[in-house]
This record gives C-alpha cells, sequence and structure tokens, in this order.
C-alpha cells in the first residue's frame, strides 16, 4: 500500500485558477460530497486513505436513496443551491446532467481530464461526454454486462451453459425447460431482453436512441427485432412479469423464483450481501446470449460550477478514478467493476469468488468490458427510454402490434423532442 502514500498533488494550475485555497496544512477545508448507497461505501472507504494524503481536508458526506439523490441534485443544478464540491451520479442520470450546463467541463483548463484518458475504459468516458463535447464527470466504476444464472436449477432441467448463451433463441428454449422443471421463471421480466439487444451490434460512436443528428433510431430493425425477442419470452412463458428492483423483484431471488438475470457484474455484490446472501455456491455468471456485450450503469463523480472547492473537489475526483489501490478497494469494498485499465489487471481480478462457487468471473467481465463499444449521450435518451418503455408493455401486455408501437414511439418523440 506504499503507493497509496504518494499524494496526488493538486496540479498548479488548479491552485493558480481556484486559489491556494489547497496548500493550507491545516484542516480548513470541508469538501462536501454528496452520494447514494452503495456508491456511498466507496467514499467511506476513500475517507481515511485520503486523509493520509490531505489531512487538510476534511470530508462531508451526504448519502441519499438513488432517486431521492438524484431528484436532489436535479434540483439543486436548476436552483443553484445546496450544490456539495462533489456530485455522484449514476449512468442512467449522466446524460441529463452533461446536458444541463450546471456542471464544470473537466476536459478544459484547468483540469484537463481528457489527458489520461487511455487510462481509462474507452467507453465510460464516452457515457459523460455532452453532445457539444463537454466533459462533465469522471467515471470511477464501469458495469459490464453478464448473465448470472442459478447452476443448481439449470443442472436440474438438464439446460448447459452453453445451450443458454448460444443464441437468443437458445435462451427461451432454455427457459421453457427450466419453468417446466423447476417452476422458477427464466428471467424476471422480458424488458430485460429488449434493454440488451438494442445495445448489441453497435460501434464506436453510435448512440442506442439517437443518431450524431439527433434523429430518432427507435424504427430501425435493431428495435424491431428487441421487440420481438421480448415478446417471444413473454408469449414462451418464462418471464415473471416482475419489475427490477422492487420487493417482488428481491423475493423472487430468495423463493428460487427467478432462475437467471442479466445486469452487470455488480450484480454479484448485491447477491452476496442483500439479495440472496443464502444461496452462496448456487449462483453463476456468464457472457450474454448470442455472443452480446453491453453495459449495465456505471458511476462517475462530477464538479458542479457553483462548487465552493474546486480545486481539492477534482483532486478527490482524481483519487477515486486513478489511484490504483483505491480502485481495488472500491472493488473489494462494494463489487464495484474498476474503470482503470491498470486496476483491471491486477491479480486480484483472477481471483476465485466464494459467492459464485469459485467461479473467477472477473475475468470474464474484464473480457466484456474490453468488446463494449463506446457509445453517445444524449440529453434525451431518458425520454426515449420512457417513451419505448411505454409501448414495450402495450405490445407484452395488450399484444399491440410490435412496428405501430414503434412508429407510435418514433411520433411521441418527435413531440416532445425539440431541439
Amino acid at each position: 500500500m506504499k503507493s497509496l502514500l504518494k499524494p496526488l498533488l493538486i496540479t498548479a494550475a488548479v491552485v493558480a485558477a481556484f486559489g491556494a485555497q489547497a496548500q493550507d496544512a491545516k484542516p480548513t477545508i470541508t469538501l462536501n460530497v454528496s452520494s447514494f448507497p452503495d456508491l456511498d461505501r466507496g467514499v467511506k472507504a476513500a475517507i481515511p486513505l485520503y486523509k493520509k494524503l490531505h489531512p487538510e481536508v476534511e470530508i462531508k458526506l451526504t448519502s441519499l436513496a438513488y432517486p431521492d439523490h438524484h431528484t436532489a441534485m436535479t434540483t439543486s443544478l436548476a436552483t443553484g443551491a445546496n450544490l456539495p464540491d462533489v456530485m455522484a451520479v449514476d449512468n442512467g442520470f449522466i446524460g441529463k446532467f452533461a446536458e444541463s450546463g450546471g456542471l464544470e467541463d473537466l476536459s478544459k483548463a484547468p483540469f484537463n481530464g481528457l489527458a489520461q484518458r487511455d487510462k481509462l475504459a474507452k467507453f465510460a468516458v464516452n457515457q459523460s461526454t455532452s453532445s457539444a463535447g463537454a466533459l462533465a464527470a469522471l467515471p470511477v466504476d464501469i458495469g459490464p454486462g453478464a448473465l448470472f444464472y442459478r447452476k443448481d436449477l439449470l443442472d436440474k432441467a438438464g439446460v448447459s451453459e452453453a445451450d443458454m448463451i448460444k443464441s437468443w433463441d437458445s435462451y427461451i428454449a432454455s427457459g421453457k425447460k427450466v419453468k417446466a422443471a423447476t417452476g422458477a421463471y427464466m428471467l424476471g421480466n422480458a424488458a430485460d431482453i429488449k434493454d440488451i439487444y438494442i445495445r448489441s451490434g453497435l460501434k464506436d460512436g453510435d448512440g442506442i436512441y439517437f443518431d450524431k443528428k439527433g434523429n430518432s433510431l427507435v424504427t430501425t430493425p435493431r428495435f424491431v427485432k428487441a421487440f420481438e425477442l421480448a415478446k417471444a419470452a413473454r408469449a414462451a412463458g418464462i418471464d415473471g412479469k416482475i419489475a427490477a428492483w422492487s420487493n417482488e423483484w428481491s423475493e423472487g431471488f430468495k423463493r428460487d423464483k427467478i432462475a437467471t438475470q442479466m445486469m452487470g457484474g455488480w450484480l454479484a455484490g448485491h447477491l452476496n450481501n442483500w439479495l440472496a446472501p443464502e444461496q452462496k455456491g448456487k449462483w453463476r455468471s456468464a457472457q450474454l446470449p448470442n455472443g452480446a456485450f453491453g453495459f449495465w450503469g456505471g458511476s462517475f463523480y462530477a464538479i458542479p460550477k457553483q462548487a465552493k472547492n474546486k480545486a481539492a473537489a477534482w483532486d478527490f475526483v482524481q483519487f477515486m478514478t486513478y489511484n490504483k489501490e483505491m480502485q481495488l478497494t472500491a472493488l473489494k469494498s462494494q463489487d464495484s467493476f474498476p474503470v482503470l485499465l491498470d486496476a483491471q489487471t491486477d491479480a486480484f481480478i483472477a481471483q476465485p469468488m466464494e459467492y459464485l462457487g469459485g467461479q473467477p468471473a472477473r475475468q470474464a467481465w474484464k473480457t466484456a468490458a474490453d468488446k463494449i463499444p463506446a457509445t453517445t449521450i444524449d440529453k434525451f435518451d431518458p425520454v426515449a427510454e420512457s417513451v419505448v418503455n411505454a409501448e414495450l408493455d402495450k405490445v407484452l401486455e395488450q399484444n399491440k402490434d410490435i412496428k405501430t408501437a414503434l412508429a407510435d414511439a418514433q411520433a411521441q418523440l418527435k413531440r416532445r423532442v425539440r431541439r
């Protein structure tokens, strides 16, 4: 841990721009950090380590529930009141916040935040870059997609991992076998397949819902096929019609009612810590079906333009992102996969995971991370996601025609999105 004691010096340029606030040896700087569970565990782990480098900085952590935190930050950015020095942002909100105009552009001096981008997973930096090219935040962790599955339930149904992930058709066929043999649903909600498929087959620079000119992509063959697969899963009776993160969803794990779950690698930590700790050794992790590679989530740290301690804030954000020991500490404390490439090659990545039956699953997550394209974000992505999900519900629940549903989604977006 010796390298952890080597300070990340607050650069002369930052000090010159924001004053000599970080040079005072006395504990006069209070750095306000706003976060949410479980990301806040990383901040808690960082505090004693960072204090060794900067005893003059007192870190005050405020943590709210996931939706409450992002609602509070949305309000603060809009009003300019109650803004922290460092703001945690989840992937689901980064596009909206990046386009808000309330965050520092970390690509510009004195931050020069793109100088070390080659040290990070390439797709993560794109996630926090606005349509105008502003770097709204630094990524701190990523969520390479994985398919978690109950090996005992698949074994009882005579389904192998290879058969299950060979194609989407084989995944659905495997789900029928699992349901017949065990009574468990193959997945919580058919929408999970849609979420992965619309992110499949993309290239660097592509958008998920909009192209580079801001045109909607929701009527393209990619979305049609995604809806068809979700409908096929629902027709096969292999999904529980359960919304992720609902009480019914968490109970589904505890009661052996959900056999697989597609999510980021960080789900292993949630399963182990609170969703299904008693099922240790029964779960495994595989790559996504049909050779798909995508990400679920990812976390970022941003600095509001009206932050009071920007020099110290920038130093802390860099510590969380670029310090290898801190990245590994976060991995061990909260199972967040590191964004720092140097941390991804650490020997710890190859260690067996007891919860997953001794499987060295992080190696597969590293493989997935290397293959995930650097897609672009659009400030209207959350709007498009909401509209598309609403139309998918009509397809699944009311048997609405797929092409009609997507055409209606396109029309709604034209009305709601004004550029």
